[in-house]
């Protein structure tokens, strides 16, 4: 009796330590299975802070920009110049965003206000995946092939090893016309000369003419839309018209001249060669005779209203 008294006691002991060590089990799976969940739901949430709509309409990122010139915060510089510089603002007080001086940015997940760079000190989050410290430039769109050109002094798009820095023309240029472009120098330095926008970093599709002047691409096209076929700047054709020369070769074949002009003679100079010929008026145009084109103008001998028949001779000495 007193053996089974014993045996039952210590059934009892041995059942309720098996019912202690699996409720501590079953405690400690379930506080690793809540780690487990916390950490899939702050990586969760990373993901979808990384996936954010985040930044502007020019840059996808994750920061602002604190502008040192007047101390406002904008989320990029393009935001901040289109501000300062809108038609409603004082023109003495128009300015640019000296974007190398910008010292703070601030996080746009958490609003900590920090020195530059790539990640947030409070949250941790990536401001721009692209990150470029001497410019202060943060993007998000890695699609671009964002690089920094030292020689140009900022960032450019397409990718490093597909550009070459013309020291001349000051600009990075696509290594496609490295042998063939025509340098003029600084000729990224200045406005397009149909919009008027700076071009140097401008957002916009930049072309080069055969003449080495740029101007955006779209204006380009616009200006071929409406019968423009030479730089606004050199007045060179932008490609080859040689089938308009000849339209107006025939036209001019057919458009014959009043007797009183038909001897009268005018200086020309070729806008393409730069030549300057001597050749008959004719109301449809002048053809250059040394390149052939009619890309000319008129600089000496022009008709005169009283011009009559006994004044037919050349009038060019």
């Amino acid at each position: 009796m007193y053996n089974m008294k014993t045996t039952l006691r210590g059934n009892r002991r041995f059942f309720f330590r098996l019912s202690l060590i699996a409720s501590i089990s079953s405690k400690s799976e379930l506080k690793e299975k809540k780690k487990r969940n916390s950490e899939m739901e702050s990586q969760a949430s990373l993901m979808e802070v990384e996936g954010g709509n985040f930044g502007c309409s020019h840059y996808m990122k994750k920061c602002k920009l604190k502008a040192p010139c007047c101390d406002e915060i904008f989320n990029c510089r393009h935001c901040h110049n289109e501000s300062k510089n809108s038609i409603d603002i004082d023109p003495v007080l128009r300015h640019d965003l000296p974007r190398h001086e910008v010292k703070k940015v601030i996080c746009s997940l958490c609003e900590t206000e920090q020195d530059v760079q790539q990640n947030c000190i409070n949250c941790g989050v990536c401001m721009g995946k692209y990150f470029c410290e001497k410019c202060k430039f943060f993007d998000d769109d890695v699609s671009k092939n964002q690089y920094h050109c030292d020689q140009c002094g900022i960032c450019r798009t397409g990718g490093q090893e597909n550009f070459f820095h013309c020291d001349k023309c000051g600009c990075c240029y696509s290594k496609v016309i490295k042998d063939t472009h025509v340098c003029v120098e600084r000729a990224m330095h200045h406005d397009c000369p149909i919009c008027s926008e700076f071009l140097f970093d401008t957002l916009r599709d930049l072309t080069i003419l055969p003449c080495g002047h740029t101007m955006h691409l779209d204006c380009l096209k616009e200006m071929e839309q409406h019968h423009r076929y030479s730089c606004p700047v050199c007045s060179k054709s932008v490609c080859d018209l040689s089938d308009v020369w000849r339209k107006l070769d025939h036209e001019v074949e057919v458009t014959p001249m009043p007797q009183s002009y038909r001897n009268k003679m005018v200086w020309i100079l070729c806008n393409d060669c730069e030549k300057i010929s001597r050749v008959q008026f004719h109301i449809v145009g002048h053809k250059c005779e040394k390149c052939n084109c009619y890309n000319t103008r008129q600089i000496r001998g022009a008709p005169s209203s009283e011009f009559t028949s006994s004044a037919s001779e050349e009038d060019c000495n």
